[in-house]
C-alpha cells in the first residue's frame, strides 16, 4: 500500500477493543504457538494450479521440499538509488511504467518527457506497480507464462510534463488509464526473461473497463446509478493494491484507497461517507477526476462510491472475459485476498482492511472447488459467509459472522438484508465487535503448517493517542512506529474453523534506536508478505517516504525485503530498494528459480506529489545514467548459478 491522502485519519470511532489492549494483556506471557499440522495445503502452491485450459502444472514435475536454512549472506541497509541483492543473484528491470503491454498493432513506446497521450497510456504499463501473480502455461511453465499486476495510483507530477497545471479531460483520461491492471505474456529466452510482444493475452484493465457484479449487493438499491439502473454492471476498477490468485487460474485484484478519488463538494456527508472516508477534498484532492468525470462527484452520483471497495476476479487467459466484482467478500479498503482451500474443498479468503484501527476478515464459500469444472469454480466467490476477527486476551480468537439477522445485524440497526451488510461491512464489523488492528496489510498462509496464517500490521503512530489503547500494547513503546506480524492457527488445522489461537510472530524495530526485537536483521513497517513453495516467508517493507531514514527509522536506509524460515525465526535482508520507493508485489515461477518483485514510486517526495521541475531530485531509477524521470517497474531476480531463490 502506498500513502493515502487519508493516511493520518481514523475512520473507526466504534468502542471495539483495540488490538493494542489485547496484546498488552498478553505481553508478559506471550510465547510462540506450537503450530501443528503435517506438510500440506498443497492447493496453495503454484504447482498445484491446473485446468483443462492453458493454465496447468509445468511439464516437468517439481519436487517440493521444505527449506531448512537460508543460503545467502544478508546485505546491509542501503541509501543508494538502486536495487541491491546478495552476491550470487541478479536483479533486472523488464517491465516499467510506459512500456508497451504488447497489444496487437498498438505498442506505443514510453516518452521520457511524459508526453504520451491518454490513448497511448491505455496500451502501456500503468504507474506504481503493486500486487502481482504469475500464471504458468501448461507446457514449459517455469519459462513461459502470464504475469498479472496492479497499478495502484498515479503521481500527476510524473505523469504529465507540467504536472496538474492546465487540467483537462485528456489528463483525467490519461490518469485513469495509468491505473488498473496489466496482463502481459512473458518468456525466458537464452536465460533472460522478456515480455512477449505482440501477445494475444496482452491486456490493460482500467477504470473504464466494464465489470459484472455478483453476490448480495448485486441489484441492491445502493448500487444503482443513472447509467446502471439495475445495479449490476460497473465501469472499472482502481486503486488496486495487493492481490490474490485462485487454484482455477484467475487473478484477484483488491480495491484499496478508492475513497481518495471521490469528492463531495457539499458538506452533506452521509454515515457511509464518513465511515469510508469520502471528504470535501478541494485542493487536497490529488486526482481531480471529478472536474471532468462527474461519476466521482458524490453529490451528483451518491451511489457511485458503493461500487468500489471490492475484490475483483480476472481471467488472465481470456482477454475478452468480463472481470467480476464479488460483493460477498465485503466492501472496505482491501489490501489483499489470500485464498486457500479447506480440507473439504471450500474456498477460504483472508483479507485485511488497510487503515488504522480497521479489521481482518475471512470469507468461506458455500460451494466447493471442483478441479474438473473451471466454470463452476468461477462462481465460488459469489456466495458464502463473511466473518470479522475478534482477538481475545488469552491468545484465543473467534471469527464473528457478518450475516444478516445475526449478532445485531438487523433492519433496526440499519441492515435490512445481506446486501446492506456487505456494502456497509465496516459498520457491520463495528457492531459485531471485531478487534481494531494496526493497519492490516498482506496475509500469507504457510504451505507447510495447515491452518497457520500470518498478517502484516504495518504501523500505527496514533496508538495511545486515541484515548482507548493506553500504552502501546506490542511492547512498552508509546507508539507502534515499526509495526509487527501477527500469526494465528485455525483450530483443528481447519480453515473453516470459527475459532483460533494467535501470537505475535515478530515486532519491527531499530537497534540503532535501542529498539531491537527480532532475531536477525531489523525492519519496520512490514507490508508485502508471501510464502514461496519451499516454506520461506518473504517480508517487504513500506516505510513512508517522509520517514525513510529519519526519526524512528534513522540509519535504516531505504525500504527492503527480508526472508525468514518461521521455525527458525531469523530474518535476513535480501533486497534493498531505490530512493523514495516501496518494495511490493511478489511472484515466483513454480520451480522457485525466478522471483518477480515490483518497485513502486521511486523518487516519491516526503509529502504530496512530485513537482514537475523536481522529477529527478530524489531518484532516476531505473535510468542508470541518472537523467530521466523515475519509473515504477517489475524486476526479475535469479540466482546466477540457476538455483532456487533463497537456497
Amino acid at each position: 500500500m502506498t500513502n493515502s491522502v487519508q493516511e493520518h485519519i481514523v475512520m473507526n470511532s466504534s468502542d471495539n477493543r483495540l488490538m493494542s489492549d489485547v496484546m498488552k494483556a498478553n505481553l508478559s506471557r506471550r510465547s510462540i504457538l506450537k503450530l501443528g499440522g503435517a506438510v500440506g495445503a498443497i492447493a496453495l502452491l503454484p504447482a498445484a494450479f491446473n485446468s483443462r485450459h492453458v493454465f496447468a502444472q509445468p511439464s516437468q514435475p517439481i519436487h517440493i521440499r521444505k527449506m531448512t536454512s537460508l543460503g545467502f549472506t544478508p546485505i546491509p541497509f542501503s541509501s543508494e538509488d538502486r536495487v541491491t541483492v546478495p552476491n550470487g543473484y541478479s536483479a533486472n528491470v523488464f517491465y516499467a511504467w510506459g512500456d508497451p503491454v504488447g497489444l496487437e498493432h498498438n505498442q506505443p513506446e514510453f516518452k521520457s518527457d511524459a508526453s504520451n497521450t491518454a490513448e497511448e497510456q491505455a496500451a502501456q504499463a500503468g504507474m506504481n506497480h503493486d500486487g502481482m501473480a504469475y500464471f504458468p502455461f501448461a507446457q514449459h511453465g517455469n519459462e513461459h507464462g502470464l504475469l498479472v499486476m496492479n497499478h495502484e495510483y498515479i503521481d500527476n507530477g510524473l505523469l504529465f510534463p507540467d504536472g496538474d497545471k492546465t487540467w483537462s479531460l485528456e489528463k483525467v483520461k490519461k490518469s485513469q488509464n495509468a491505473m488498473g491492471i496489466s496482463v502481459i505474456e512473458i518468456k525466458k529466452v537464452n536465460q533472460q526473461w522478456q515480455v512477449v510482444r505482440p501477445s494475444k493475452y496482452a491486456r490493460r484493465i482500467t477504470p473504464h473497463t466494464p465489470m459484472q457484479l455478483t453476490g448480495p449487493a448485486k441489484n441492491h438499491d445502493l448500487m444503482k446509478t443513472a447509467a446502471d439502473p439495475l445495479g449490476e454492471l460497473i465501469l472499472g476498477t482502481m486503486q488496486n493494491c495487493a492481490n490474490g490468485e485462485t487454484p482455477w487460474g484467475t487473478y484477484l485484484t483488491c480495491e484499496e484507497n478508492w475513497s481518495d478519488i471521490f469528492v463531495r463538494e457539499s458538506n452533506n456527508f452521509t454515515q457511509l461517507d464518513k465511515r469510508y472516508g469520502i471528504m470535501q477534498k478541494e485542493k487536497e484532492d490529488k486526482y481531480r477526476w471529478n472536474e471532468f468525470d462527474e461519476r466521482f462527484n458524490t453529490d451528483k452520483h451518491p451511489n457511485e462510491p458503493h461500487r468500489f471497495g471490492w475484490v475483483v476476479e480476472i481471467d488472465p487467459f481470456d482477454p475478452n472475459a468480463t472481470p467480476v466484482k464479488h460483493t460477498a467478500l465485503g466492501r472496505f479498503k482491501h489490501e489483499g485476498a489470500m485464498l486457500v482451500l479447506s480440507k473439504e474443498g471450500h474456498a477460504v479468503v483472508y483479507m485485511g482492511d488497510d487503515q488504522r484501527f480497521e479489521y481482518i476478515y475471512k470469507f468461506v464459500s458455500k460451494g466447493k472447488y471442483n478441479p474438473n469444472d473451471r466454470v463452476a469454480n468461477r462462481r465460488l466467490l459469489s456466495e458464502g459467509k463473511l466473518y470479522v476477527a475478534h482477538f481475545n486476551e488469552d491468545n484465543t480468537g473467534e471469527w464473528r459472522p457478518l450475516v444478516h439477522n445475526q449478532n445485531g445485524l438487523t433492519a433496526e440497526n440499519g441492515f435490512a438484508n445481506q446486501g446492506d451488510v456487505v456494502i456497509k461491512a465496516r459498520l457491520a464489523a463495528d457492531l459485531v465487535g471485531g478487534t481494531k488492528m494496526d493497519r492490516p496489510e498482506w496475509i500469507a498462509v504457510d504451505p507447510y503448517q495447515t491452518g497457520s496464517v500470518y498478517c502484516t500490521l504495518t504501523n500505527n503512530s496514533q496508538r495511545g493517542t486515541e484515548g482507548k489503547a493506553g500504552i502501546n500494547a506490542a511492547n512498552p513503546r508509546a507508539k507502534n512506529n515499526y509495526g509487527h506480524i501477527i500469526r494465528w492457527q485455525e483450530n483443528a488445522q481447519d480453515y473453516l474453523s470459527e475459532t483460533f489461537t494467535w501470537d505475535i510472530f515478530a515486532l519491527g524495530g531499530n537497534k540503532l534506536k535501542g529498539e531491537h526485537y527480532v532475531n536477525g536483521d531489523d525492519f519496520g513497517s512490514p507490508d508485502g508478505l508471501r510464502f514461496d513453495n519451499h516454506g520461506i516467508l518473504w517480508v517487504q517493507t513500506d516505510v513512508s517516504s517522509g520517514t525513510l531514514n529519519k526519526k524512528a527509522y534513522e540509519g535504516m536506509g531505504n525500504n527492503q525485503m527480508l526472508a525468514v524460515i518461521p521455525e527458525q525465526g531469523e530474518f535476513k535482508r535480501f533486497l534493498t530498494a531505490p530512493n523514495g520507493s516501496e518494495v511490493t508485489g511478489i511472484a515466483f515461477t513454480p520451480d522457485n528459480k525466478t522471483m518477480f518483485i515490483n518497485i513502486q514510486h521511486p523518487g516519491e517526495p516526503d509529502s504530496g506529489v512530485t513537482e514537475p521541475d523536481q522529477v529527478t531530485a530524489i531518484s532516476t531509477w531505473p535510468d542508470s545514467q541518472g537523467k530521466t524521470r523515475p519509473r515504477s517497474a517489475t524486476i526479475v531476480i535469479q540466482k546466477e548459478d540457476g538455483g532456487v531463490i533463497g537456497s
